[in-house]
């Protein structure tokens, strides 16, 4: 006879996490379900009618009991709100040296790009024991990316970057879903989860036809789109450069500041008026509707390796400045 499993497998390093915070919110209502109707019914057949039990001072009254039930629940309850809100804290905080993997929903199926311009439909593969951030986007609906022996789900929302990482920890395959009613071929959307050896992994790259990366692909956009015009090094129109941008605080019209991450570039991209950096007039034009979510993808792949490019430049200066 085959072994009864209530849970999926545990594949992550959040896996295990998930399962004891569960397992302590399932514990306490449970506890309070089973505390409160066992009194209901206690009470039900010690004092029914007809009962000669002592029924006591009925007219006294005494806040002892209400408030140590209401305060023992209430501290029952913070804890686990506590440790969820730490949880979910942890998940969307990836460590830096994360690799991102990004990720477009569409009706129905998962589109999936590694750095390296190695693209997957409804399969995405990773090595074991190597956190990997997913950046998540939709093209036309609001979907889901859910993956039960990791323990993980995030909304993927059009219009929106959404994020999330995790760490695998078992080699194997495992299941994908959309976890959001999405349109009629919903159930159909899914896919699998491969996790390799680090070595088998590098062996599964390497046999890809990568082509281009993603960072080059949008290189070849950004002059197409005419971006290179205004923010290319030779440009004579005053636009923010974009060399060294990525990660960084960008002080804006009004007094504001954001960081220049993913979704500042998209906004950027396709609302441009939306956030205006101070001391640059808002000439840039929108182009939305024009750049669709896997070209934005590579866009800001491109403005991202950037940051990467400046930053070895700098290095490679700072050597060659003579000593003081």
């Amino acid at each position: 006879m085959g072994s009864l499993q209530l849970l999926p497998p545990t594949a992550s390093s959040h896996a295990a996490d998930m399962d004891w915070l569960f397992a302590a919110l399932l514990g306490v209502s449970a506890f309070i379900l089973l505390l409160v109707f066992g009194l209901m019914i206690l009470f039900c057949v010690r004092y029914r009618k007809g009962s000669r039990v002592e029924r006591g001072n009925r007219l006294g009254r005494t806040w002892r009991v209400e408030v140590a039930w209401t305060g023992l629940t209430f501290a029952a309850f913070l804890v686990l709100y506590f440790w969820g809100a730490e949880l979910y804290v942890r998940i969307h905080s990836p460590p830096a040296e994360a690799t991102d993997i990004y990720v477009v929903g569409k009706q129905w199926m998962w589109k999936i790009e590694h750095p390296g311009g190695q693209r997957e439909i409804d399969a995405l593969h990773v090595p074991v024991g190597k956190p990997v951030r997913l950046v998540l986007t939709s093209q036309d609906v609001i979907h889901d990316f859910a993956i039960p022996a990791f323990r993980i789900r995030q909304d993927a929302v059009p219009g929106r970057y959404e994020t999330l990482w995790f760490t695998p920890t078992e080699v194997g395959e495992y299941r994908l879903f959309c976890a959001e009613f999405c349109g009629t071929l919903h159930a159909r959307m899914g896919g699998t989860v491969v996790v390799m050896e680090p070595s088998d992994f590098q062996r599964w790259l390497d046999s890809q036809d990568p082509g281009p990366s993603l960072a080059q692909e949008g290189e070849a956009l950004f002059r197409s789109y005419g971006c290179s015009g205004c923010h290319g090094g030779t440009s004579t129109v005053h636009a923010p450069k974009l060399e060294g941008l990525f990660g960084r605080p960008v002080p804006l019209e009004g007094g504001r500041s954001v960081i220049a991450d993913d979704r500042y570039i998209r906004t950027s991209i396709l609302m441009p008026k939306a956030e205006i950096a101070a001391g640059y007039p808002p000439v840039m034009p929108s182009f939305a509707g024009q750049i669709g979510e896997d070209d934005l993808l590579k866009l800001v792949a491109y403005i991202k390796s950037l940051a990467d490019r400046t930053a070895a430049n700098s290095q490679a200066e700072s050597m060659e400045r003579p000593a003081q």
